[in-house]
C-alpha cells in the first residue's frame, strides 16, 4: 500500500471519530472506512484498525476508547473528544500574517506548496489579510529530491528508515539503516540528520546522494530524539566552508574563462591549462563542469572526478551503478 493510500485511511478514520458526539463502534467504522471494507478477513481488519489507532495516537490524536454500561467490561466503541484535539483559537497580527505570506511564498513551487496555499485561504476566510511579503523577495525552497517527503514524514513520526546511500568517495551504494531527528537545508542542499543504527552515531546524509526509494520500517514513536540537538548545527559542522577545497582542472587554452576568474593558481601549457579552483560541493562544480563538456579535464580530486563521470553518464541514458 503506498503512502498515499495510508494517509487517506488515517484521515478517515480520524473523521469518522470526529463526526460523532457518541462512542463510535468498530463494526460501523469496518463499513465506514473505504480501505477496512475491503480487508480480505477480521483478523487483517483487526491489526490494521489497532496499528492505526496506535499510529494516530502518537500523532497525538486524543483517541479514547469508552466501556459499554452494562458492566461486562467490553467496549462500546471509540471517539475523539473535540474539544481536546481541537486548536485555541489563533490571533495574528499584521506583522505575523505578513511572515505567514512570505514563508507561503518560499515553498510555493516545492511539495509542500499546496498545504501552504490552503492554509493562506483558510487565514483569508477567516478574515486575516495576508501580505505577501516586500516587494522584491522572490525566495523559493526546492524539493525536488524524491526522498524528501518520505523522510521529512519519519523524522516527524519518529520511525526509521533504510535507503541506499552513495558517498562522493564511494563507487557504489551502501545501505544504511537511520533514525530521523530532522531534515533541513543548507546551500541550496537538503540534508537528513539522524543516528545511524548500524554504526551507533550521530550522521548527516545529502538527499542527493540517496540511492532509489526510502522506506520507511517500524512503528511509528520507536524512539526519541536526544534532547539538545541543533539539526542545522550538526549540518553546518559535516559540511565544508565555501572554498575549503581545491580542484585541479586541467582546461583548453582560451577557454572556460569563468573557472578562470575564481582560479588561484594558473600552470599555463601547451594546449591545456592548469588551474587550481576553490569549491566547495562537488555536485554542483561538477554540474558546472558537464557544461564545458570536452573543454576541462578533472585531474582531482577523485570525488569531483567521479561526481563529472557520473553526470555525464546520466546524460547518456546510462542506469548508475
Amino acid at each position: 500500500m503506498s503512502q498515499k493510500d495510508r494517509t487517506e485511511r488515517l484521515l478517515n478514520l480520524l473523521f469518522a471519530l470526529m463526526a460523532s458526539s457518541r462512542p463510535v463502534p468498530k463494526s460501523f467504522l469496518r463499513d465506514a472506512v473505504e480501505a477496512y471494507k475491503d480487508s480480505p478477513s477480521d483478523e487483517a481488519f483487526e491489526r490494521m484498525f489497532e496499528r492505526d489507532k496506535e499510529e494516530l495516537r502518537s500523532m497525538g490524536v486524543p483517541i479514547l476508547t469508552v466501556e459499554g454500561s452494562d458492566g461486562s467490561g467490553g467496549i462500546e466503541g471509540y471517539r475523539v473528544a473535540v474539544a481536546d484535539y481541537a486548536l485555541p483559537e489563533i490571533e495574528l497580527s499584521t506583522d505575523e500574517l505578513a511572515v505567514v505570506g512570505l514563508a507561503a511564498r518560499v515553498w510555493e513551487q516545492a511539495s509542500l506548496g499546496p498545504a501552504a496555499q490552503s492554509a493562506l485561504r483558510k487565514l483569508e476566510a477567516a478574515g486575516g489579510t495576508i501580505v505577501q511579503g516586500p516587494v522584491g523577495i522572490e525566495t523559493r525552497v526546492s524539493t525536488t529530491e524524491p526522498s524528501f517527503p518520505v523522510l521529512l514524514e519519519a523524522s516527524r513520526l519518529r520511525r526509521s528508515v533504510t535507503f541506499d546511500y552513495r558517498r562522493p568517495e564511494d563507487s557504489t551504494a551502501a545501505t544504511r539503516t537511520v533514525q530521523p531527528w530532522g531534515v533541513t537545508s543548507r546551500r541550496g542542499h537538503w540534508y537528513l540528520v539522524g543516528h545511524d543504527v548500524d554504526r551507533g552515531a550521530p550522521r548527516v546524509f545529502r538527499l542527493s546522494r540517496v540511492v532509489g526509494d526510502v522506506t520507511q520500517t517500524g512503528l511509528p514513536g520507536a524512539y526519541e530524539v536526544p534532547d539538545g540537538v541543533d539539526v542545522a548545527a550538526l549540518v553546518a559542522s559535516a559540511t565544508p566552508a565555501p572554498g575549503s577545497l581545491v580542484a585541479q582542472i586541467r582546461v583548453r587554452a582560451d577557454r572556460a574563462h569563468g573557472l578562470r576568474r575564481r582560479a588561484t593558481a594558473v600552470e599555463p601549457g601547451e594546449s591545456t591549462d592548469l588551474l587550481l579552483v576553490p569549491f566547495s560541493d562537488d555536485e554542483v562544480l561538477a554540474r558546472e563542469l558537464v557544461g564545458l563538456a570536452a573543454d576541462v579535464v578533472v585531474e582531482a580530486p577523485p570525488s569531483l572526478r567521479d561526481a563529472v563521470v557520473r553526470r555525464l553518464r546520466l546524460s547518456a541514458g546510462e542506469v548508475p551503478a
